[in-house]
């Protein structure tokens, strides 16, 4: 009874699939303008002519992008709008061709081809027709194993089972599914139950009428078809796929016979093996594209159980995803070339591996290798080639590369026994076409040939003398080398004797080496060594004579030469001297004319004596460039005392105080002390306009929708002017972390910098800067853009390479743009993409410069010395009423200045023996160089 309804439900799926496959192929195809219909008369005029509007527009478009088509074929992008335009617009001839072109050029996605398949279905009725859909699913599954293909393949083929051989060719495409995608762990089980369901079918037709016997050919066939049927049930069973279980109990239900114990084994070991699997399943299930690292633990998984099949499968799963990762092509070609070694699989992974990632040299270099050794024809290797040539390569070394890897090509074909053949006469040719190439081609694409040393005539010598035996061929193509040049370096001159003294003759290297000699500028000596070793062993005493001349005569020349380039920069060296000695002169005499000037001496000035401090005993004024501003550091200034409020002009109630007693009043208002143990809680802002007003009402509304503010100290000079930065204090730490987000927000026309509280000279290895420093691949660097350019127009012209996740404008401290930017992708491999696309580009009249971002190594500030670590971290001293003036400037440590007094007191009180203490007046001190400085600094 089970087994009869089982066979009841298969022949009503079989019947359905037959009546819309009937249905399928009468059907006209949807869009075709020549299936007429009849039309509503719901539209009105305007309507109408709206979409005649429409229409228009779509036509213009389709005529623009083919015209963009023309100029660049290799347009991805372009290729896919266009085949959109043309299916929305019915154009299906156009349709049918735009698609052609852009599977010649680019292996398709599993969504286009089934759109392209399903287009083409609708169409075919005739025979001819459907063989036409035959030949289009065969280049489908072609490009990536998609089980998605395969099951339309397979479905789409019953459609021709009343056809002679019909049953035989569903049986075949099932087949050839299962070995392509039937080990699929999540897509697997859906193309084995329709390979089920299909000879279900099969088995309901052949059963015989009801009441009748069936007669022995009948039973025959019967149970033939049944033993189909179990054997697919067992493979499926011994292959871990998801919903086995399910699979299992169908099975149970469906025999009439107990399950055989070697199917339960298999069964059992599949399950074991699922469970294995289902970790990085789930992985893949979960993470976000591109997966990249999640199918490479995949990949070592299966590696490391070693079943071909199975790693073949996983690389071809993770290739259907990331099919622009060139790594990902080379680490899959690798695997195929050792060990599966299987012609047809190896070359059509090849094949798809260089339409893919054509501006990766290193792919089509592995293609040309294994044309090679899987023997095929010269004329297809000599056309792939060529075809490489024409890839758009995005560095001058890749060409050289291509035409090392097919000049070795030609090389091995050669039979050098023979004096000549139309294959040595076909590598002399490759040859001097890859020099006139590189000089021509390449030069003028890249502004240098990728090729300095000239190693492609190099190994043209090398052929020439060694296999040819053509030594006359082999020095002229050095000579060549040489005044191109590489005369000046011993290495190639090396590098041509030692040829000459393999395949040549004593006479030309004795030649090769004077001229050496005579040449060389990197390492003369040792050219010189090797002609002396020459003739030492080889020459006359003739010979003897003329080397030593000649070599002393050179190394003179070369000393002398040295002499005058040592003199020259120490003459340069001194002349810096004299003018530093003369600027610290100039600053001596200058400092000594104000100390004159002075009406009060003494070691130290008090707070409360005058409002001036003592020269040299306060430090500067921090310039109109803060440190720390942008970066997260606090300014030396104020790590420790913040003047807060101190120091704003505000109008007084009373009369008007004078500018003396104003001054001298500030001094009283109490400092706001930085507390260092709320840092947590606190961020700093900086890169504010100094005309701000009132920061601190501004800047707690701003901050207000990160968490409740405590207060903000805004920090400003001793003449009330806002410095531009200040402190924000919250309540919460987390409100803190929030604040940091609105790090580089626009505020009255410049970016605010909002970093955290840390104490660099506590921290000095605390990193601020929030960009990454290393090579991005994924990320491109843009250079040359017009100030005017937006991040919206920038984005703009991106997005038709990719899917743009970030672009990030640079600007200066006053937010104006530089006309740099940075363009983060998803993926490598869209970055790649756009850099070949956009470099060179014209935006607004300027062309750009794009390329994968690498930024330089910033400059960490040098640490001060253990011995001046207390001078870079002395205290702040408070100014006096006036601050400090611009004619106060302290350019030397105090400890030296003390030094210079004219009574200098030594620890046990009496006065040392030493230049600080002679009885000069201190107007005249001792000059001191560098050393001298630094060993004074250090005693103290």
């Amino acid at each position: 009874a089970k087994r009869g309804g089982r066979r009841a439900e298969l022949h009503k799926m079989a019947a359905a699939g037959a009546e819309a496959a009937a249905e399928e192929e009468k059907r006209l195809p949807e869009g075709d303008p020549e299936s007429g219909g009849d039309s509503d008369d719901e539209g009105d005029s305007d309507s109408s002519g709206d979409g005649e509007d429409e229409e228009k527009e779509n036509e213009a478009e389709i005529q623009r992008l083919e015209e963009q088509l023309s100029i660049n074929a290799f347009d991805y992008n372009c290729h896919l709008d266009l085949i959109k335009l043309l299916r929305q617009e019915g154009e299906l001839v156009k349709l049918r061709r735009a698609r052609q072109k852009m599977s010649e050029l680019f292996p398709l996605t599993e969504e286009i081809w089934l759109d392209w398949l399903k287009d083409e279905i609708k169409m075919a009725s005739e025979i001819s027709e459907r063989e036409k859909v035959y030949e289009l699913f065969e280049r489908a599954v072609k490009d990536y194993i998609c089980p998605e293909i395969w099951l339309e393949y397979a479905q789409y083929s019953i459609g021709g089972i009343g056809q002679e051989g019909g049953i035989e060719k569903v049986r075949s495409i099932f087949e050839r599914a299962l070995t392509a995608v039937g080990l699929h762990v999540t897509k697997g089980t859906a193309l084995w139950e329709a390979y089920r369901e299909f000879e279900n079918a099969i088995l309901e037709t052949a059963q015989p009428a009801p009441g009748s016997i069936p007669s022995p050919e009948q039973q025959q066939v019967l149970c033939s078809q049944l033993e189909k049927i179990h054997t697919l049930f067992r493979r499926q069973l011994g292959i871990p796929l998801l919903d086995m279980e399910a699979s299992y109990a169908e099975y149970e239900e469906w025999s009439e016979e107990p399950i055989p114990e070697t199917t339960i084994k298999n069964y059992k070991k599949a399950l074991q093996q699922l469970e294995k699997c289902k970790p990085y399943e789930e992985a893949l299930l979960g993470a976000e594209t591109p997966k990249l690292a999640e199918y490479q633990a995949y990949i070592d998984f299966e590696m490391k159980a070693g079943d071909p099949a199975r790693i073949q499968l996983i690389y071809e799963r993770a290739l259907a995803e990331n099919c622009l990762v060139p790594d990902l092509w080379a680490r899959y070609n690798q695997y195929l070339d050792r060990q599966l070694k299987v012609k047809e699989l190896v070359l059509s992974a090849h094949d798809r591996a260089v339409r893919n990632c054509p501006w990766t040299v290193g792919l089509w270099i592995r293609y040309l290798l294994a044309m090679e050794r899987h023997r095929v024809e010269h004329s297809i290797i000599s056309e792939m080639f060529e075809k490489a040539l024409n890839a758009g390569f995005i560095q001058a070394t890749d060409y050289v590369e291509i035409w090392q890897a097919y000049l070795d090509y030609l090389r091995r074909r050669v039979d050098f026994t023979q004096d000549s053949s139309k294959e040595l006469e076909e590598l002399r040719s490759a040859f001097a076409r890859a020099v006139e190439y590189l000089k021509q081609e390449v030069e003028e694409r890249f502004s240098e040939s990728g090729d300095p040393s000239c190693t492609i005539m190099q190994n043209w010598a090398r052929v020439e003398a060694r296999l040819c035996n053509n030594m006359q061929k082999a020095r002229e193509l050095w000579d060549n080398i040489m005044t191109k040049g590489n005369a000046k370096y011993a290495n190639m001159w090396l590098e041509y004797y030692n040829l000459e003294r393999a395949h040549g003759d004593t006479q030309h290297c004795r030649k090769a080496l004077h001229r050496a000699v005579q040449c060389t500028s990197d390492y003369p000596e040792h050219v010189c060594e090797v002609l002396l070793t020459l003739e030492r062993i080889e020459g006359t005493l003739e010979d003897w004579d003329a080397a030593v001349q000649k070599t002393e005569n050179r190394l003179a020349r070369v000393n002398e030469q040295r002499a005058k380039a040592a003199e020259k920069e120490a003459a340069l060296a001194k002349q810096e001297e004299e003018r530093a000695e003369q600027r610290k002169q100039a600053r001596a005499e200058k400092k000594a004319s104000k100390k004159a000037k002075k009406t009060r001496t003494g070691d130290k000035r008090k707070a409360d004596e005058d409002d001036e401090g003592e020269w040299g005993q306060e430090e500067e004024l921090p310039s109109k460039r803060h440190r720390g501003e942008g970066d997260g550091e606090l300014p030396e200034e104020d790590m420790e005392v913040e003047t807060g409020l101190l120091g704003r002009s505000e109008k007084p109630d009373g009369p008007a105080v004078p500018k003396e007693k104003a001054s001298t009043s500030r001094k009283d208002i109490p400092k706001v002390f930085h507390d260092s143990s709320k840092d947590k809680v606190t961020v700093f802002v900086s890169n504010l306009s100094y005309t701000m007003a009132e920061p601190e009402a501004k800047l707690r509304e701003l901050f207000g929708s990160c968490g409740e503010v405590v207060e903000i100290r805004a920090v400003f000079n001793n003449k009330g002017t806002f410095r531009g930065y200040c402190y924000v204090q919250f309540r919460e730490e987390e409100a803190a972390r929030q604040a940091l987000a609105l790090d580089r927000t626009a505020v009255e026309g410049r970016p605010m910098f909002v970093s955290p509280c840390v104490d660099k000279n506590k921290n000095p290895d605390f990193k601020v800067f929030r960009y990454s420093t290393t090579l991005e691949k994924h990320k491109l660097f843009i250079s040359g853009l017009p100030f005017s350019c937006t991040k919206e127009e920038l984005e703009e012209v991106c997005k038709a390479h990719g899917n743009v996740k970030d672009i990030r404008l640079v600007t200066n401290r006053a937010g104006k743009p530089k006309g740099l930017a940075y363009v983060e992708y998803e993926n490598e491999a869209q970055a790649s993409q756009a850099v070949l696309k956009m470099d060179g580009l014209t935006v607004k009249d300027h062309v750009i410069k794009v390329m994968i971002s690498n930024p330089p190594l910033r400059k960490l500030p040098e640490r001060p010395e253990p011995g001046r670590a207390s001078l870079a971290l002395a205290p702040r001293h408070i100014y006096g009423a006036r601050g400090k003036g611009r004619t106060q400037l302290s350019m030397m440590p105090r400890a030296l200045q003390r030094q210079s007094n004219p009574v200098a007191k030594a620890e046990n009180g009496m006065v040392q023996n030493s230049p600080a203490a002679s009885s000069d007046p201190p107007a005249e001190p001792k000059k001191m160089s560098n050393a001298d400085f630094a060993k004074m600094l250090l005693k103290k």
